[in-house]
C-alpha cells in the first residue's frame, strides 16, 4: 500500500489517519501532510472533535524516517527534517479542536510525542512505547516538552535514558500518556465512538476555551520545538551517529 494522509467526516466527528508501509514511520512528505490535515480539520465547522489514528494494527508510529535520516548530508537538512514532528505537534497543540489518540500498537520516537500531544488518548494493550533516540546518537529533543507535559520529567528522563527498551501500554496508562488501555482493537474503537459522540454534543465553544486552559503555558513552543530541531539536526551529522545508522542500515 502507498504512504496516505486522509480526513474522513462522519457525524461531527473528522477523522486523520496516517499510513506508511514502514510501520507508519513519517517520512517528511507525510509529516507534512499530517500537518495540513490538522489544521484543515481545526478550521473546518463541519468537525466538532478529531481522532487522531494509524492505519494498520501492529504499531501506531515508528517514528521517523529511517530512510531519510540516513540520507541528512548538512545542518540545513537535519533541522528541516526533524521540524517535521515540531511543526505537527505545534499543529495539534493550537488546533481549536480536542483531538482524541486511538493508538492501537506500539509507539516509537516521534509516535510517542504525536500521543502526547492529542488532548486525550486511548489503546490497546499492545500500544508499548519506547524512545530509541540516544540510543542512535541523537535524542528525543523535539517531542520533549509534550513528553514531559503530559508524563512528567521523570518518566520522560527514564524512557530516553533506556532507549532500547519498550515500556508497557500500563506503565503508559500509570503516567499518564494514556487515559485507558483496552484489551482488543475493538474495544478500543467501540469507547473511542462513544467519547468521540458525547464530545461531538457538548458545547462547541466550551471545548475550545477548555482546550486553550489545557494548553497554557506552551505559548513558546513554535520557538522551542524548532530550536529542539537544531539540535537533533546537528547530533545526526556526527560521526557517532553516522557510524551508528550504517549498523542499522
Amino acid at each position: 500500500m502507498q504512504p496516505y494522509v486522509s480526513l474522513t467526516i462522519k457525524n461531527g466527528v473528522g477523522y486523520i489517519e496516517f499510513f506508511h508501509p514502514e510501520h507508519n514511520a513519517m517520512p517528511s512528505e507525510n509529516l507534512k501532510k499530517l500537518e495540513q490535515t490538522i489544521i484543515e480539520a481545526g478550521t473546518n465547522d463541519a468537525v466538532k472533535v478529531i481522532v487522531l489514528k494509524s492505519g494498520g494494527d501492529r504499531t501506531f508510529c515508528a517514528g521517523a524516517s529511517f530512510k531519510e535520516l540516513v540520507a541528512i548530508e548538512d545542518e540545513a537538512a537535519g533541522t528541516q527534517f526533524f521540524s517535521g514532528f515540531a511543526q505537527v505537534i505545534n499543529a495539534m497543540r493550537q488546533c481549536p479542536k480536542l483531538i482524541i489518540g486511538r493508538v492501537q500498537g506500539k509507539a516509537v520516537g516521534g509516535g510517542v510525542g504525536l500521543a502526547a500531544a492529542t488532548d486525550y488518548c486511548l489503546a490497546t494493550q499492545y500500544a508499548a512505547i519506547k524512545l530509541s533516540e540516544l540510543s542512535i546518537g541523537i535524542g528525543p529533543f523535539v517531542i520533549e516538552p509534550a513528553v514531559t507535559r503530559k508524563m512528567g520529567k521523570t518518566a520522560m528522563s527514564q524512557m530516553a535514558i533506556n532507549a532500547e527498551v519498550f515500556y508497557s501500554a500500563e506503565f503508559a496508562k500509570s503516567k499518564g500518556l494514556y487515559a485507558e488501555v483496552y484489551e482488543t482493537v475493538e474495544a478500543l474503537d467501540e469507547a473511542v465512538d462513544v467519547l468521540v459522540q458525547k464530545l461531538s454534543a457538548y458545547n462547541p465553544e466550551a471545548l475550545q476555551q477548555m482546550k486553550q486552559v489545557f494548553w497554557g503555558g506552551t505559548e513558546h513552543w513554535n520557538e522551542l520545538l524548532l530550536e529542539r530541531a537544531k539540535i537533533s539536526g546537528k547530533l545526526v551529522l556526527s560521526d557517532f551517529t553516522k557510524e551508528t545508522l550504517e549498523r542499522f542500515k
